[in-house]
C-alpha cells in the first residue's frame, strides 16, 4: 500500500535531491559564466582598478587559458607585468598583442615606456653600486615607479639609496608602505630596522630584527644586524657599570671597544665619546680625553656637557686660552650652571697666572726652594749677567739683570712669594726699588 504523504515531513534525503534538481541548472549557469573570458576579463580590470596587482595577473591567465586569442587580455596582462617591473614577460605579451593588431600606436608606446622604464632600473641597479645615490633616486622616481607603481625592486632599492644617503625618516616611510603589503617581507623589515638603529631607537629596530628572524632564522643580514645590536649594547653597558664602580681602565677600553663597532653609528657615538672624555678626564689623560670630546662636538656642536668635559681636558693639559674658550661657550649655552661658571672662572685665573712672569723659572730653581736656595740662584745670576761683565752683549745682559732682580725682589721676601704662590696679582709689589747698579 501507498502511503500518501500530505502534510507529513519529507525524508531529509529526499528534500536534497529535489533541491539538487531545482537549483543545479543555475548553478552550473553561474559557474559557467564565471568562466567566461569576457567576466573573467571584467573582473581583472577591477582588480587593476585597485591595484591588486597578483589578482589581475591570476584573472588573466585564466582568460588567456580560455582564450589564447584575446588580444586585450595580452595588453593587460603586459600591463601588469610591467606595473610589477617583470619586463621580459611584459614584453612578450606586448608583442603577442601587436601580432594580432599590428600598428597600434598606444601600445607600441605602452612598449616603449616598458623599455625605458627597464633600462632606467637597470641605470639604477648601477649607480647603487658605483655610489651615485641622488642618480638611483633619480632614476627610480621620474621613471622606474611612474610607469611600474607596483615595482618591488625598485621600492627596496629606492629605500637602499635612501638609507645610504642617511635619511632614516624617508627609508621609514618607504619600507612603511611596502609592509603594509606585505608585512613579512624580509628585506623591508631589515632596511626598516636599520633605519631605526640608526635613529638611535634601538627596542624599535630590534623588534624589526626578531619579526624577521622569526620568518627566517637564518638570514644571514638579520642576524647580523641584531646580533650586532645586542653586541654594541652589551659593550655600552660594561662601559658605564665599570666607570660607576670606579674601574676607569677597563671603562675607557669598553668605550673605545663600543666605538669600534660602528663608527657610522653616530646618533649613538656621541653619547660614547661623551662617556669616554669624561672617564679619560678623571684619569686625567686630557689630550686623549680632548680627542674624545671634539668627536662628539664633531657630531653635536651644541653638546654642552662635551665643552665642559673638553675645557676640563684642555686645563689638565695646560690649554689655558682653549679650556676659557669652550666654558665661555658652554656658559652661554647654559648660564644658569653654576658649575659652569666656577669652571670657567678656575680657567681664566689659570690663563692670567700663565701670562705672569715666572720667578722661579727665571732663577732657575724648583717651586720648593728653601730662601738659602733662592739667595744662592739670585747671586750666582746676578754675578753671571752683572753688565760689566757682559760688555760685547750689554743690552741683553742688562734686561737679563733687571729680570733676575724682581724675581728675587718677590721670591726673596717670604710674604711677597707665599702670595705670588697663590696666584695674587703681584705685579706692583715688584717695583724694583731694591736694587741699584750702575750701568755707566
Amino acid at each position: 500500500m501507498v502511503r500518501a504523504w500530505g502534510r507529513t515531513a519529507l525524508p531529509p534525503l529526499l528534500i536534497l535531491c529535489l533541491l539538487h534538481l531545482q537549483y543545479s541548472p543555475l548553478v552550473f549557469a553561474q559557474e559557467g559564466q564565471e568562466k567566461e573570458p569576457a567576466t573573467l576579463f571584467a573582473r581583472a580590470s577591477e582588480m587593476m582598478n585597485l591595484r591588486r596587482y597578483d589578482g589581475a595577473l591570476g584573472l588573466l591567465n585564466a582568460v588567456l587559458e580560455v582564450d589564447p586569442n584575446h588580444s586585450e587580455a595580452y595588453r593587460q596582462r603586459a600591463s601588469v607585468l610591467r606595473h610589477k617591473c617583470r619586463y621580459k614577460e611584459a614584453e612578450i605579451d606586448y608583442n603577442k598583442y601587436l601580432e594580432l593588431n599590428p600598428g597600434t600606436a598606444t601600445v607600441e608606446k605602452e612598449l616603449s615606456q616598458l623599455l625605458q622604464a627597464q633600462s632606467s632600473l637597470q641605470s639604477a641597479y648601477g649607480q647603487f653600486d658605483s655610489g651615485d645615490f641622488s642618480k638611483v633616486l633619480e632614476y627610480i622616481n621620474k621613471i622606474v615607479l611612474v610607469f611600474s607603481p607596483g615595482c618591488l625592486k625598485a621600492k627596496l632599492l629606492k629605500a637602499k639609496a635612501l638609507l645610504a644617503q642617511k635619511d632614516y625618516s624617508s627609508v621609514i616611510s618607504e619600507t612603511g608602505f611596502i609592509l603594509k603589503e606585505d608585512e613579512d617581507n624580509l628585506d623591508a623589515l631589515l632596511l626598516r630596522g636599520q633605519a631605526y638603529y640608526y635613529l638611535a631607537d634601538h627596542d624599535v629596530a630590534s623588534r624589526h630584527y626578531q619579526k624577521g628572524l622569526r620568518l627566517d632564522p637564518e638570514h644571514s643580514d638579520l642576524k647580523k644586524a641584531y646580533f650586532g645590536l645586542k653586541n654594541l649594547l652589551k659593550k655600552s653597558k660594561s662601559a658605564e657599570d665599570n666607570a660607576a664602580k670606579g674601574k676607569l681602565r677597563l671603562s675607557a677600553e669598553d668605550y673605545k671597544k663600543a666605538l669600534a663597532m660602528d663608527p657610522d653609528h653616530t646618533a649613538y657615538n656621541v653619547h660614547l665619546y661623551l662617556g669616554l672624555c669624561k672617564t679619560l678626564v678623571i684619569l686625567g689623560r686630557g689630550k686623549e680625553a680632548i680627542s674624545s670630546c671634539t668627536e662628539a662636538l664633531n657630531i653635536d656642536s651644541d653638546l654642552v656637557d662635551a665643552l665642559i668635559q673638553r675645557g676640563e681636558a684642555k686645563l689638565l693639559s695646560e690649554d689655558w686660552e682653549g679650556a676659557v674658550q669652550d666654558l665661555k661657550e658652554a656658559a652661554q649655552k647654559s648660564p644658569q650652571d653654576m658649575g659652569i661658571r666656577e669652571a670657567l672662572m678656575r680657567a681664566e685665573k689659570q690663563l692670567k697666572l700663565s701670562k705672569r712672569k715666572d720667578w722661579y723659572k727665571i732663577l732657575g730653581i724648583s717651586k720648593t726652594a728653601s730662601a738659602a736656595e733662592i739667595k744662592r740662584a739670585y747671586k750666582k745670576l746676578a754675578l753671571q749677567w752683572h753688565p760689566d761683565k757682559n760688555v760685547d752683549n750689554r743690552e741683553e745682559a742688562e734686561n737679563m739683570f733687571r729680570e733676575i732682580a724682581a724675581a728675587y725682589e718677590v721670591l726673596g721676601d717670604e710674604d711677597k712669594r707665599v702670595r705670588y704662590d697663590r696666584g695674587e696679582d703681584v705685579d706692583e709689589m715688584n717695583m724694583g726699588g731694591g736694587f741699584q747698579f750702575n750701568f755707566g
